[in-house]
């Protein structure tokens, strides 16, 4: 235990000093930070944002995806150029979108190869939470459903960045326990000083914040609200999560929490299904 203490130690003083300076996050970030760097001018065009987004193929052809699902298109009009899809969608989904594209790249690169089962679990529940968020925000009408959808999706990146760091430490190679107890006790606060580092406006950064935990909620209200139930909602994080021990009023709370939006959830089925399938890139 005291190596393995160790261990984590050394891989998370590493990560420290680089969250202080450049991230060292994978090159398929590079289209996702372009984007959010364009998108930082409050005086941009859509010219120059298209152009941004062009660059990388595979966000333009999922911008104009979702610009087309019946979340955004409730009419029916179906859009063909990209600067309509942004202009139909606006920024902060823009950036989202990159963001997936990115996460998603990242989850097929060569140093996940040894959790993949494991990386492609945790981002099917951050898709689904992602849906689950944004439908929520909307019928709740007090928070943005795209800052709701952004927090979905990034709620958990933090575990995405500890497999991709500890792919480069042998020791975490075959030490599959070691794993799980790492990103178990620090992916929510990795997964914060990531955003902050990425440049993730600030509500979003504070719902990811302590998001495992319980709440009492009595009018979901925040960014941060909104996540923690579709998050409960979000599907099975069992294969993950090592579950930690709650008293009889905990469960009986967390319980009542996760049926609370149990019947809007199940109303909106179509809807959640469909901003999934946008954001989805595996069958």
């Amino acid at each position: 235990m005291y190596a393995q203490n160790n261990l984590h130690f050394r891989l998370l003083e590493d990560i420290a000093r680089e969250l202080s300076g450049d991230v060292n996050f994978p090159t398929c970030m590079d289209a996702a930070l372009m984007v959010r760097n364009t998108l930082k001018d409050p005086n941009v065009g859509i010219d120059k944002i298209v152009l941004a987004v062009s660059m990388e193929p595979l966000i333009a052809s999922k911008l104009l995806q979702l610009a087309n699902s019946v979340s955004y298109n409730p009419s029916g009009k179906t859009l063909s150029d990209l600067g309509s899809a942004v202009q139909r969608l606006g920024f902060d989904t823009v950036r989202t979108v990159s963001l997936a594209v990115a996460m998603d790249q990242m989850l097929k690169s060569r140093n996940l190869a040894a959790y993949q089962d494991l990386a492609q679990q945790v981002w099917a529940h951050s898709i689904h939470t992602a849906a689950i968020a944004r439908v929520l925000a909307r019928r709740l009408g007090r928070i943005s459903p795209d800052d709701a959808m952004m927090a979905g999706l990034v709620h958990d990146i933090g575990i995405f960045y500890l497999l991709y760091r500890a792919s480069e430490y042998a020791e975490y190679q075959e030490n599959r326990p070691a794993v799980l107890e790492l990103i178990q006790g620090w992916h929510e606060g990795i997964g914060e000083s990531l955003l902050h580092a990425l440049g993730i406006p600030e509500r979003i950064c504070d719902a990811v914040r302590d998001h495992e935990h319980l709440r009492q909620v009595d009018t979901p209200c925040t960014v941060r609200d909104v996540l923690y139930f579709a998050n409960l909602l979000g599907g099975d994080d069992s294969q993950w999560k090592m579950p930690e021990p709650e008293d009889a009023a905990s469960q009986a709370q967390r319980a009542a929490d996760q049926e609370r939006f149990h019947d809007l959830i199940a109303e909106a089925e179509e809807d959640i299904a469909a901003v999934r399938a946008s954001l989805s890139f595996h069958a």
